[in-house]
Order: structure tokens, then sequence, then C-alpha cells
């Protein structure tokens, strides 16, 4: 399932559905939106604030439903990411997300609601640049790539590893299938629950920051002893940012740890793409047709996330 392609001139809905952000870096990200030719209608949570969390469970779960409802928002974009988003899984209204289809954009902690939304109807959505990176650390090439998956309906193309990342081919090979993933913390926490991801045929993307080698193995070891690496047919590691030993001495390094648990899969797999937490965050459509070439390290879309 897909929404209606973004068009100058449409109202793009704002919500906070995990952490809260400054007011004033708030304010200049809602101009520079509105400044690209988009309406934009904030939610109720972005002026709200519990703890850590951009207002109580019930109200940021009621802006995700109540943007989706409301005819007059084409499109959704969270805010920021930071934490919050799995504590709403099971107070979001799916049948109001697959009677109104709409664009639904984020990244980071956002990857539970893309998980959920897309395994509970079927609707692709956006694993890319969040609102407040816009008055923060606005990247041109970020939003640009968004923009054109959002505004195109026919495939973007695709993504070839970037040399900056120092990029590398785990297993060789080629894989096809609908592309999910997200953040590897996120990913983790999810298993167990209704709403762990389905790997089963696709190709699984995954992204971290900050989270040193041994944690990384941590959790990569939990996926594959729930069988969702196995199930994969293919995977893309994006870059991993500061994602260093604190003592390289007593550590193993992150492709050490990538190469220790994926090579024995023997499933195509490669690391190095720029997507996630990265200083340029390309736009992956999470449940569109994908292919891959570990060996080329590139990423290849084969149909459009969006209609017109």
């Amino acid at each position: 399932m897909k929404a209606k392609c973004l068009q100058p001139g449409d109202t793009i809905g704002i919500i906070a559905p995990a952490s809260p952000t400054d007011p004033v870096e708030l304010e200049m990200s809602l101009e520079i939106l509105a400044g690209f030719g988009y309406r934009v209608k904030p939610g109720r949570s972005l002026g709200e604030r519990y703890g850590y969390l951009a207002g109580r469970d019930e109200i940021r779960a009621e802006d995700i439903n109540r943007m989706f409802a409301d005819p007059e928002v084409d499109a959704v974009f969270c805010l920021r990411g930071g934490y919050g988003t799995p504590r709403l899984l099971d107070l979001i209204d799916y049948e109001i997300i697959r009677a109104n289809p709409k664009i639904f954009a984020g990244y980071s902690d956002i990857t539970a609601l893309h998980v959920a939304i897309y395994q509970r109807t079927g609707l692709v959505t956006f694993h890319g640049p969040m609102v407040f990176e816009l008055a923060k650390r606005f990247d041109a090439l970020s939003w640009h790539t968004l923009f054109t998956h959002l505004s195109r309906p026919c495939p973007v193309g695709g993504y070839l590893s970037s040399a900056e990342s120092c990029p590398f081919t785990i297993v060789q090979g080629e894989a096809e299938g609908k592309l999910v993933g997200g953040n590897l913390s996120l990913l983790a926490a999810l298993l167990g629950t209704p709403y762990e991801v389905d790997t089963r045929g696709h190709i699984l993307f995954i992204e971290e920051i900050e989270e040193e080698p041994y944690r990384i193995d941590r959790m990569l070891t939990q996926l594959r002893l729930a069988g969702k690496l196995q199930q994969a047919s293919g995977i893309v590691i994006t870059e991993c940012t500061d994602c260093e030993a604190a003592d390289d001495a007593k550590s193993l390094t992150v492709r050490q740890v990538l190469e220790d648990i994926l090579k024995p899969l023997g499933i195509p797999a490669f690391y190095g793409l720029k997507a996630g937490h990265t200083n340029v965050n390309l736009t992956l459509p999470v449940g569109v047709r994908a292919k891959m070439d570990a060996g080329g390290r590139w990423l290849q879309f084969q149909e459009a996330g969006v209609t017109c």
C-alpha cells in the first residue's frame, strides 16, 4: 500500500512520537520546512514534555491517529527520535492508517513505528531525515533525496556505498526482496513482542550510532538467535557512526563483529551505505521491492514508494 506523492502546497503534519526538542530549534525547523513550499500542521505533542518524552503516551499516540485521520494532512513527518515510540505501539489505531494511507517519515527511534505500521497495514514508509535536523544539522542532499522519493511515482534508482564509509563486502552475492529494518537497538528491543520485525525473504538494513562493538555484537547475536538474520534474503549494514571501542586493545572492531556473525550465515551482506545516523542520511523506503549486490556494495529500488 502506497501513499499519494507529495506535491508543492501539500500539508505536512508534524508529530513528536519520541523525545521533545528545544522550542527555538522547533520554530526554526518548522519555518525552514514551510519555506520548501509546504503547509505545516503541528501536532499537540510538539508543545508537550513529560520527562524524556514529548508528552504522555496517550497524547503522542493520539497525534499519530489524528494526523492519519485528518483529510487536510497529506504527509506525516516526525520531529525527532530519542526514545518513546515502543510505548505507543499498542495505542495506535492501525485501521485508521490502513484506511488513510499517507507518507510517514523518520528514523532512529522511529524504527518501531516503521516496523509496526508496515507489518500491520502494508503501508510503505520512509526511513529518512527528521524535522528538528533542519535547524540543528541541515544536510541538503539528505532532504533532496527524501523529497525525491516522496514526489516521484517511479523508482528512484539506487545507492552505492560511499568510500567515506570505508565500505566492505561481508558475503558476496546478490539478493532481492522488500526492504525492512532500521536502528539495531530498536529491532532488538522489539523481539519477543507482537511487533518484532519480520525478515522472511526481505532485505534487512541495519543502522546504529554510539554503541561499542560488544553492544553491536550482543544485539546482532540476539537477532541471530531469534532467526531474524538467517531469514533475510540479504543484509545491508549502514555506516555505524561513533561505534568505536573505549579501549581498542580490549575489543573487537565493528568489522570483526560483523564478519564473525554474518559470514557463517552465507547470506549476501555488505557494510557502508550512508543512511541513518550519518552525515548524509539517504532515504530508505520501507516495504518497497529492492535488489542488492554485496560485491558491488549497492542497493537498487525496483519500484516507487508513492503513487500519483
